[in-house]
């Protein structure tokens, strides 16, 4: 899978704002980044071929785990409970000539990344998730820092504090 990699603009800030408040909760990281990876659920969802809808209504985020604290990843995923229709037996393995031919299709994934057709011909697949991730990396990265920004301020604001008094 190809990776994309952004820069986000106003990380300095933020990271000079939390040294001020301290550690920030986690709750504040998983919600930000949450929100911000439902921009690309909705895209991907809006953007997915579209034949019977389970594509679109099979894709969910999924939170990484991590012993990091400070740290939440968001990945879109198909939900298991729609396997009865995306996961089909190949008719006949192998035909395309293909050496590492499975036994099992899975469709979401010949949509996003294509498959080999039995005549041995690539079909190239639509990118819409990874199309989707690439088209709103800025939206992305404003949306973590503004919430991060607004979740801080909250805290100082619970804590009675300024941003002057805070020391660091």
């Amino acid at each position: 899978m190809a990776r994309v990699y952004f820069r986000v603009e106003g990380m300095r800030e933020l990271e000079k704002s939390l040294k001020r408040l301290g550690k920030v909760p986690q709750k504040h990281v998983t919600s930000s980044s949450r929100k911000a990876m439902n921009i690309v659920l909705k895209q991907s969802r809006a953007t997915a071929p579209y034949e019977t809808g389970a594509l679109s209504r099979g894709m969910k985020l999924k939170g990484e785990r991590s012993r990091v604290k400070g740290k939440k990843v968001y990945q879109v995923v198909f939900d298991d409970k729609y396997n009865h229709i995306f996961q089909k037996p190949v008719k006949n393995p192998g035909e395309s000539g293909h050496k590492g031919a499975r036994k099992v299709a899975y469709y979401p994934f010949s949509q996003e990344y294509g498959f080999f057709a039995r005549d041995g011909k690539y079909i190239p697949g639509f990118r819409f998730i990874h199309s989707a991730l690439a088209d709103n990396t800025s939206a992305i990265e404003k949306t973590i820092v503004g919430e991060m920004k607004k979740k801080i301020d909250d805290e100082i604001a619970k804590a009675n504090l300024k941003w002057g008094e805070i020391s660091g």
